[in-house]
């Protein structure tokens, strides 16, 4: 199947939340108490239980003195992901749409994604010792149908479909937006399978980072360190295997056992 992306144009985001509503029905996610923050976004960030969280900021505005920014936060489904890097068990995957999958029952809750994730989005659940994330409703995408956020989006901020039909349609609506638009995300990480249609300077955005990468203790553990290890494991592996067949198996002598001149 062709590679699949899901496009957030903020500027038409009124903070309704109804994806993340959405997001927590379709896929049975309990609510929990939550506790006011200072702010109308609830809860304060992402949770085990709330895999999509609309971010409500306030910033100065030289016509209207303040104004309200609103983002939709999430997943970004990087092509070169640091969580799968890192993954020892295989809970964390590529899908063949090019989507991030995750698999809840091999996770063995090590936490070495939710320190890779350049973006801060798997979140840690000790009840459960394991982690979660969005999985951008793989099963809906399977089905022929759209991820329920995308679904449930009344004002059109949220778009899905193949890879390049969303990159066009993303920059085209920057260019019509003007100003300090920009798109973010298909620049970073080989590009993510999450495009943001940015109104404002990608600065403005809290927790929103400039310039997202694989960390570099992963990638000179994972496509360094790691592969050499192997290949001097292997070496020792091939030439214990080499020994056996050319000389047999060791005998007392060759450890250094004490043998009698004559026998025993």
């Amino acid at each position: 199947m062709a590679e699949k992306t899901k496009l957030i144009d903020v500027s038409k985001c009124t903070g309704c939340r109804g994806c993340q509503l959405a997001c927590k029905q379709w896929n049975g996610l309990p609510a929990k108490q939550t506790v006011a923050s200072g702010t109308y976004q609830n809860p304060p960030d992402l949770q085990p239980n709330t895999w999509t969280l609309i971010r409500f900021q306030e910033v100065e505005s030289q016509s209207a003195g303040v104004k309200w920014l609103f983002r939709k936060d999430g997943c970004m489904h990087c092509k070169d992901a640091a969580c799968v890097k890192v993954c020892p068990s295989g809970a964390l995957f590529y899908t063949d749409l090019g989507t991030v999958g995750i698999q809840k029952e091999r996770c063995i809750g090590c936490k070495e994604c939710v320190a890779a994730c350049p973006f801060h989005i798997p979140r840690y659940d000790s009840a459960t010792d394991k982690v979660y994330k969005c999985d951008l409703c793989l099963s809906r995408i399977r089905a022929d149908l759209p991820p329920a956020c995308v679904k449930a989006c009344p004002t059109g901020a949220l778009s899905f479909g193949d890879k390049e039909d969303m990159l066009k349609l993303a920059y085209k609506r920057a260019k019509e937006l003007g100003g300090d638009a920009s798109v973010y995300g298909d620049k970073f990480v080989d590009g993510t399978h999450v495009l943001y249609v940015l109104a404002e300077k990608k600065e403005v955005y809290d927790v929103l980072p400039a310039h997202p990468r694989v960390p570099l203790s992963v990638i000179v553990w994972k496509d360094l360190l790691k592969p050499l290890s192997l290949l001097a494991a292997g070496g020792v592996l091939a030439g214990s295997f080499l020994h056996y067949i050319t000389h047999g198996p060791k005998t007392p002598d060759e450890d250094g056992g004490d043998r009698k001149e004559g026998g025993a």
